[in-house]
């Protein structure tokens, strides 16, 4: 993610050459000697890895097999990171509103925390680096290095030599914690703000770059309000050839899985307040700043959850519904490298769900089966083990938190409550179960019979209004659904968009019982499965024989 990018040269004159401004020349290969060389093409040795799609000619095939090796341990491309400097310029993405604003001179001091397990050497270097030199030094009083228990080699010895080197300068700036086993990315946290000292504590990847003026505009809006939790704005830093593409501001929200998601901003509130310099938001995704004794008050982050997911959106939650309030702050700019894939945990889904189901046990009140019924996963009797909730809803009743609903209300307006929810899960008829109601083929509005996998494709809901949707549902209400719908006549169902549906008054009604038939209201049709020419059973609709089917989870018997 950067405007300006380096390559690795192959000639024994060559050396690294500064490209500044254009995201094309990252992936050249410059040569710097005595008279140009003609270019040499070595073939690529991984044609079908993420990582030489636009990056990489000019490696001889022993630079390539490196490059590999390093990305498929970290996700992106450490051999490139290796070769930077620690201190590469960036380009200011800042808007140039930001630039003419004006802070005080008595902004409060800031700790800043960088999290990692098994992280590459020059990522973490160049994330310390990019942070001393962006951050005013009146201001930084100490940077906190989380070891969530890496046993790669480099990050011992020589990761404490840098930061030796570092304190020698500069003493007392770097503090190391590492934990003793791998407790997860709250519990670093955690681990993080309890040895912080400063007033104000910004908890960040180690995968980031900080860049200029980055602290200033966060620090200000926590000393005008220490209730506030601020995020900046993330620039991408692309995995494979480490340019920076700018991103526009968003605010943050999530699904009802606890997905983190990106959200349009909005109006902004307040005549005196301006979008350009701070935004509300409905969550916070894993990058934040806080007034260190406030995030301690409202119950700091919660240590129960494992691994990955959900933590970011419960601290999210929790500010909202308990005094405070979260915003994005569009003048404040990291640049945070977007892995290809998480060798950490290469299926995050396990420990997604078992978080998710533990926010919602102690957050969401009566709307806690949506995450149920985002998940797939039955309301009662679901054997997830979430963990001791106790203390945390003790906390919540000692904070005199609002309900869930007023956050929905007031907050995230936009998050489709599924009120209407009467069943969920793999629709499957009685003669055939181990078959089950499919999407198709997308694109494509043909709902098929396929083998039961229990994957989002075959995941079907049925309402209150008689709408049967395939293939998913979404969370928020500026998003569709497909319908099943009667088309009139023929034998095939079809799925269309809700809202078109309803407009056009498609056959998107159906009457259906649990263990009974599904009958079209408008046709007196029903869905129904028949062996086709081929002997495979096929999806149809016909005058009713009889057939019953059944969805895999009720929201209330029906």
């Amino acid at each position: 993610m950067c405007f300006s990018s380096f390559c690795f040269l192959t000639s024994t004159k060559a050396k690294l050459t500064e490209v500044l401004g254009q995201k094309n020349f990252t992936n050249s290969i410059l040569r710097n000697v005595d008279k140009e060389e003609e270019k040499i093409v070595m073939p690529k040795l991984y044609p079908n890895s993420v990582l030489f799609t636009k990056w990489g000619d000019g490696l001889t095939e022993q630079e390539q097999k490196e490059a590999e090796g390093l990305f498929q341990i970290y996700g992106y491309n450490a051999f490139l990171s290796n070769q930077l400097p620690l201190d590469r310029k960036l380009q200011d993405t800042r808007d140039s509103r930001c630039l003419a604003k004006k802070y005080p001179k008595d902004l409060p001091s800031i700790s800043v925390i960088l999290i990692y397990i098994n992280e590459a050497l020059s990522v973490i270097k160049r994330a310390i680096q990019s942070i001393i030199t962006h951050t005013p030094k009146k201001l930084l009083k100490e940077i906190i290095l989380v070891d969530d228990y890496s046993n790669y080699n480099d990050l011992g010895k020589p990761l404490q030599d840098y930061i030796d080197q570092i304190n020698k300068e500069m003493p007392g700036l770097l503090k190391k914690v590492r934990h003793t086993q791998q407790m997860g990315l709250s519990q670093s946290r955690i681990s993080g703000w309890e040895h912080a000292t400063a007033d104000v504590v910004a908890i960040l990847d180690a995968h980031i770059e900080a860049t200029e003026g980055w602290a200033e505009p966060l620090l200000d809006r926590i000393k005008a309000d220490r209730t506030v939790v601020v995020s900046p704005v993330f620039d991408k830093v692309h995995f494979d050839d480490l340019h920076v593409e700018r991103y526009i501001p968003f605010s943050h929200g999530f699904d009802w899985a606890m997905w983190c998601t990106y959200e349009h901003f909005k109006n902004c509130w307040g005549k005196k307040l301006m979008c350009w310099f701070l935004h509300r938001s409905p969550s916070v995704m894993g990058i934040f700043a806080a007034d260190r004794a406030f995030l301690g008050e409202i119950g700091g982050l919660d240590g129960g959850m494992t691994v990955y997911g959900g933590e970011n959106v419960e601290l999210g939650i929790r500010v909202w519904l308990c005094g405070g309030s979260i915003e994005v702050v569009p003048c404040s700019r990291i640049a945070h490298i977007e892995r290809a894939h998480k060798p950490y945990a290469p299926d995050l889904s396990p420990a997604m769900r078992r978080n998710a189901l533990r926010v919602a046990d102690i957050w969401l009140d009566e709307y806690k089966k949506n995450v149920f019924i985002a998940w797939n996963v039955p309301l009662e009797d679901h054997v997830v083990d979430i963990g001791d909730v106790s203390q945390r809803k003790e906390l919540r009743e000692t904070l005199k938190c609002k309900p869930f609903k007023w956050y929905l209300e007031n907050v995230y307006t936009s998050l489709s409550t599924w009120d209407n929810m009467l069943g969920y899960g793999v629709l499957r008829n009685d003669l055939h179960k181990s078959h089950c109601v499919d999407q198709g083929p997308v694109p494509g509005n043909i709902p098929i019979l396929h083998g039961c996998n229990f994957q989002q494709p075959q995941h079907c809901y049925y309402n209150t209004d008689g709408e049967i949707i395939i293939g998913g549902i979404t969370s928020h209400n500026y998003n569709s659904d497909r319908c099943l719908v009667d088309p009139g006549s023929g034998s095939s169902p079809a799925l269309q968009e809700c809202p078109l549906a309803k407009t056009n008054e498609l056959h998107m009604h159906w009457d259906f019982k649990q263990g009974q038939a599904i009958i079209n209201k408008a046709t007196n049709r029903c869905l129904e499965i028949a062996q086709g020419a081929n002997f495979y059973y096929e999806l149809i609709i016909q005058q009713c024989s009889g057939q019953s089917w059944r969805i895999e989870h009720l929201v209330t018997s029906f």
